[in-house]
């Protein structure tokens, strides 16, 4: 359990340049340009409202000191002030408010976009990368998005404020400006250093809490087996030791990206203290006023806040852009099955051919070498081996869940590349090795392969199953919730429900990947009913491992390192005495009622 391996990068991330950042992020905003528009607008009011206040109040200063101004003077300006501290509240909100609106709908969108790219995706992708991960750049870094945007338009607001404090430090006494001013490049200099720690750091923090949630998931996921083997232990110290991981990680962030802010301060409070020294000697000497002095001793803070609060905020730009990064890598993601074109055929006959196919889950590892394959309409054909054999890899060949790397497969003589790849698997029906059922009910289940279909026809299918007897056994029938998985039904229930699936889609090709597991004898009759409603409508590959759902293929292929080495029906396989004879000895004939028999003989005259 490498946690360290955890922080690594995916293969499939990769680095990109602010210009292509902004540039990708622009897309997402430019169907609110005009609501950002009006937030801008809102932005350069509200920096007035904030920035005049210490500009009145020096000028009250003046006047007072100068012309003994009435009462009615002093009420006007303290009036004007609290005026323009209320509307900064007030233009505050409105901006916050819109801004809340456009972040909102730019996370759905984002979170959408990045779940599309994931869910599209070929199994080779989900085979390699971990679905935590995954989950952790839909949700969290799609938020962490969201928050960069907030962000920015606070940063857009103190700029807006500096610029009109710094022109009217300008006005009022260019010298002193002019040492304010000096700081400015000292802290361009250190956020452009700061900047590349910065990003490295945060994209670290985020895979490594990437990480946190990938173990939690599989943790959770796998929390029956642990209770088990008794490992509640062991898998308590499995997330401990990648939360730990994590915590160190984010220690190592903090402490780096602490580090501006303090030093931004400093540098701050140093040019305070020369102003103020600066600032006393002209008063004294009648170069500026003590308005003009109290001007620039409040404004330093206004000034410099600002840019104090950028470098603040800059290292949540970079978590932002990090996160940016993290889900554009994901959306970018390149498909490994290649299409050449993407024909729609409304009907097929299921005529399949595999023409020296080539294919193997990695470059250097050939699982099948100059295959060949012909599989007519309406063919049921079992295929059976050890594991390992290439049994699911052709499976998985002609649905188009991997790629092969030569050759060529044809269904109805078109070439599975052209086909448009969810017009290709409308027209197919797939019961895994564990059929996975969705949370919900049984109904629900049944309808997500067609959900125009109503309950009447369901009924009615499910009573051609054993008369209807195996729904009518669950509580509440249809309405039966299956739980996580399908953890509330037996093995037997779940593969009825699969099948059932797969009748109301009517497919025209059938691919079953049969389960392992043994089930009661009456059950199996009923799966063998749901199977023989199946294959009576279509073109049906059988990954066998049933007595019964072999004998019902009308031919029979047996599989060994990548190449059929026999071929033909039950009975002639088994006169041939080779590699079939003993696959059946070895997986079938433990099933066949003849073994039974003879058990049943033997313990009787034991």
């Amino acid at each position: 359990m490498g946690f360290h391996a955890g922080l690594a990068a995916e293969q499939y991330d990769r680095q990109y340049s602010n210009n292509v950042l902004i540039q990708r992020i622009s897309k997402y905003l430019h169907p609110f340009r005009f609501k950002l528009i009006f937030t801008v607008f809102i932005i350069i009011i509200r920096a007035f409202s904030e920035s005049l206040p210490a500009w009145v109040v020096s000028k009250m200063l003046d006047g007072v000191q100068t012309n003994n101004p009435g009462l009615e003077f002093i009420l006007l300006l303290t009036g004007i002030v609290i005026l323009l501290e209320i509307s900064g509240y007030v233009f505050n909100y409105l901006r916050r408010r819109v801004l809340s609106q456009i972040i909102a709908k730019i996370i759905q969108k984002l979170s959408l976009d990045a779940f599309s790219a994931s869910a599209t995706q070929d199994l080779t992708f989900h085979d390699n990368y971990s679905s935590g991960k995954i989950v952790s750049r839909i949700t969290s870094d799609t938020r962490d998005f969201g928050s960069m945007i907030g962000l920015t338009s606070d940063v857009l607001s103190q700029i807006v404020q500096s610029i009109i404090i710094a022109i009217i430090l300008i006005n009022t006494e260019w010298i002193l400006a002019l040492i304010l001013f000096a700081l400015i490049p000292i802290l361009i200099l250190f956020i452009s250093r700061f900047r590349i720690i910065a990003r490295k750091i945060t994209r670290d923090g985020m895979r490594a809490m990437a990480n946190v949630n990938a173990t939690i998931k599989e943790t959770v996921s796998g929390i029956a087996i642990a209770k088990n083997f008794r490992q509640e232990g062991a898998v308590f110290k499995y997330f401990t030791d990648a939360n730990d991981m994590s915590y160190k990680v984010n220690i190592h962030r903090g402490l780096i990206l602490s580090i501006v802010f303090p030093t931004m301060r400093t540098l701050g409070g140093i040019t305070t203290g020369i102003l103020i020294y600066v600032g006393a000697i002209s008063v004294m000497t009648g170069v500026i006023t003590a308005g003009a002095w109290y001007l620039f001793l409040l404004s330093v803070d206004r000034f410099l806040m600002p840019i104090l609060n950028i470098t603040s905020y800059w290292t949540q730009v970079q978590t932002g852009l990090s996160a940016a990064e993290r889900v554009f890598a994901l959306i970018d993601s390149e498909h490994s099955v290649k299409q050449i074109d993407n024909l729609v055929t409304e009907n097929l006959s299921g005529e399949i051919n595999i023409n020296q196919v080539c294919f193997g889950y990695s470059k250097s590892d050939c699982l099948l070498n100059d295959f060949n394959l012909h599989i007519s309409p309406g063919e049921t054909l079992a295929i059976v081996g050890h594991t390992g054999a290439g049994k699911t890899s052709i499976a998985r060949l002609i649905t188009r869940f991997y790629d092969f790397q030569s050759g060529e497969i044809l269904i109805d003589g078109i070439n599975i590349r052209s086909l448009d790849l969810n017009a290709l698997r409308k027209h197919m029906g797939i019961v895994s090795q564990v059929p996975f059922l969705f949370e919900g009910t049984i109904e629900e289940n049944i309808k997500f392969a067609n959900s125009k279909i109503n309950r009447q026809e369901i009924l009615e299918l499910s009573r051609k199953i054993g008369e209807g007897e195996w729904l009518e056994n669950l509580a509440e029938g249809l309405d039966t919730q299956v739980g996580e998985r399908g953890i509330k039904l037996s093995m037997g229930q779940r593969q009825l429900v699969a099948l059932m699936r797969v009748l109301v889609q009517k497919p025209a090709i059938f691919i079953l990947d049969e389960a392992t597991a043994s089930i009661d004898p009456f059950t199996e009759k009923q799966i063998q009913n749901a199977l023989n409603l199946i294959l009576e409508n279509s073109t049906s590959i059988l990954i066998a491992h049933r007595l019964s759902t072999v004998k019902s293929a009308d031919r029979i292929i047996v599989m060994k390192q990548g190449r059929i080495i026999e071929e033909g029906n039950h009975d002639s396989l088994l006169l041939q005495k080779g590699h079939y004879e003993e696959l059946f000895n070895t997986y079938f004939r433990h099933q066949s009622l003849s073994y039974i028999e003879e058990t049943r003989h033997f313990l009787d005259s034991g």
